[in-house]
């Protein structure tokens, strides 16, 4: 087994939640169109890109509509839910956050975003977690979504470390997925019932210490 030198984080689910503000955005779209969404849909368009989402969404609607029409549509969307986020504070960091992220630093661990999320920056800036991260890889440096792993392999690859040196921690089936592809340790936040290809299953990190998952890690 390799040691472990980096952590590489997904944003959404791990660190914040903003999926119900994704959720208020597309809702809000999807009535403006005639039609609906609810919170179970909603939970398939995790860890998915903007445009697959609105594509997902435009088929429960039974919308077909052309190229630029989606792309205005997806850019309102997004006006949205950048109104919401742009209110987030450090209050909204998931409890068991900042504690965890003491823990990597003093384990002298390297730490990286990963989020398919061209808003990720912005989130980071809003809840003043800038200094915690080593590198960050948005949606702005990747051409690819989860379940490919382009995400996480450049992470590993800006770390300057290689993807057997790494652990993902990701909420997400399509992130567990996309780290398992990428040849890393994946570490699920979430339901075992719903993440089944991590290696290992933790609720949130607030249940979590960077010693349990080195020692399963390694």
């Amino acid at each position: 087994m390799s040691v472990i030198k980096a952590f590489l984080f997904d944003l959404d689910g791990v660190i914040v939640d903003t999926a119900i503000y994704h959720y208020r955005a597309w809702k809000r779209l999807a009535n403006e169109l005639g039609f609906d969404i609810s919170e179970a849909f909603n939970e398939r368009l995790k860890g998915v890109s903007r445009m697959e989402s609105l594509d997902l969404i435009l088929e429960h609607g039974g919308l077909t509509l052309p190229e630029e029409t989606r792309t205005e549509l997806a850019a309102k969307k997004n006006d949205w839910y950048l109104e919401l986020v742009s209110r987030m504070t450090p209050d909204d960091i998931l409890p068991g956050v900042p504690q965890f992220f003491s823990q990597v630093r003093k384990a002298g661990l390297l730490a990286a975003l990963g989020s398919v999320s061209k808003n990720a920056p912005l989130i980071i800036e809003r809840i003043g977690m800038q200094d915690a991260f080593d590198a960050i890889i948005d949606g702005n440096k990747i051409t690819r979504g989860k379940p490919d792993p382009e995400v996480f392999l450049k992470g590993a690859d800006e770390l300057e470390v290689s993807p057997a040196e790494c652990v993902v921690f990701e909420d997400a089936v399509a992130g567990v997925e996309a780290g398992k592809r990428g040849g890393m340790f994946v570490v699920g936040i979430g339901s075992p019932d719903v993440l089944t290809q991590a290696d290992m299953v933790a609720p949130s990190l607030q249940e979590l210490t960077v010693e349990q998952v080195l020692q399963k890690a390694q």
